[in-house]
């Protein structure tokens, strides 16, 4: 089969011919119909995180395809159904953040594209019992960017507890960002969008915005503030700086969600103590999570801004994320 191979982290990647994988008992092999392109997938290509995976290996984590073959004990999901390959491969399923329905904090994970091969490729291998059906009608390369970016968005909302009537600054209305907006405004919350690009921007009015800050022409902080603070916060857009504006656009008692992992900083302590604020971590979104993030979508609540590239364009395509190139998600086509 083809896959895209990370083979050193100073390297382009490369797609190349590799054997086909083969599951294991537990395990499904998916026919690769998508897979979304995620800023995680460029920090593993390039081992920017502290914990670094080990080349080679085969990034992505928003495979979506056709269940092709089942290893032994495995009932679910039958062969022939479409299903979405998501970040967590598997868990220990047994300790207190697994039976407790918080899988995406065990301690003994491994994760697709980073721990394990994953969909940037012809053909994946996954845990059965991880993987989620995708609805029935809903285009693969639609469903992609909702397996990673969609859950993610969702559950950072969800993590910050927003509610009819709080005011949600949205912090990087890319992928995960103009999801996360319009599940914000789902559940009822008046959404700011912030990003230095006027093109998502102008997106971010027509999926539901209520106020819209170019942080490239005028001052985050300020402008948040003068329409009363945020409630909630959610900061989708890596940087210090980014951090310190959500930080300092929140009024008192407000939550700050961090789901976009980044170097380590200082925090403003004196602040967060005088205004009672809460910094929240939020790390992708469970089985769950994901599962309602496709009802929603099948229902016609969300919508999802992505463009398709070839497998062949993976490098291409990197560069065109990282220079701002790309109005919101991009999916990759074996």
């Amino acid at each position: 089969m083809r896959a895209a191979m990370v083979t050193g982290f100073d390297r382009p990647l490369e797609v190349r011919r590799v054997p086909l994988p083969e599951p294991g008992p537990g395990q499904v092999r998916v026919r690769i119909e998508a897979s979304g392109l995620c800023h995680t997938d460029i920090h593993a290509a390039r081992g920017d995180w502290p914990v670094r995976p080990q080349p080679p290996f085969i990034p992505g984590h928003e495979g979506v395809g056709i269940v092709e073959k089942a290893g032994a004990g495995v009932t679910r999901p039958a062969v022939g159904d479409r299903v979405a390959i998501p970040w967590l491969e598997r868990a220990c399923g047994a300790c207190e953040y697994c039976v407790t329905g918080w899988e995406t904090i065990c301690a003994r994970q491994l994760d697709t594209g980073y721990a394990v091969d994953g969909g940037h490729a012809e053909f994946a291998v996954a845990g059965a019992g991880y993987v989620v059906g995708v609805p029935e009608g809903l285009d693969p390369a639609e469903a992609a960017p909702l397996t990673c970016a969609g859950v993610t968005g969702y559950r950072a909302v969800k993590a910050g507890g927003v509610g009819p009537g709080a005011r949600v600054a949205v912090f990087g209305i890319d992928g995960p960002g103009h999801l996360a907006l319009q599940y914000a405004g789902i559940l009822g919350g008046e959404c700011v969008a912030v990003d230095v690009t006027e093109e998502r921007l102008v997106m971010a009015k027509r999926l539901g915005a209520a106020h819209v800050v170019n942080a490239a022409e005028i001052d985050p902080i300020s402008a948040i503030g003068a329409l009363g603070g945020a409630d909630v916060a959610v900061v989708l857009a890596p940087g210090p700086r980014v951090v310190e504006q959500a930080h300092a656009s929140l009024r008192r008692g407000g939550r700050l969600v961090l789901a976009s992992p980044l170097r380590d900083d200082g925090m403003p302590v004196f602040q967060e103590v005088l205004k009672d604020v809460r910094v929240i971590g939020s790390i992708v979104g469970t089985r769950a999570d994901l599962t309602e993030v496709f009802r929603l979508h099948a229902a016609g609540r969300t919508r999802v801004r992505y463009e398709t590239r070839r497998l062949d364009d993976i490098n291409g395509s990197i560069e065109d994320m990282l220079a701002g190139r790309v109005p919101a998600s991009l999916v990759l086509l074996p």
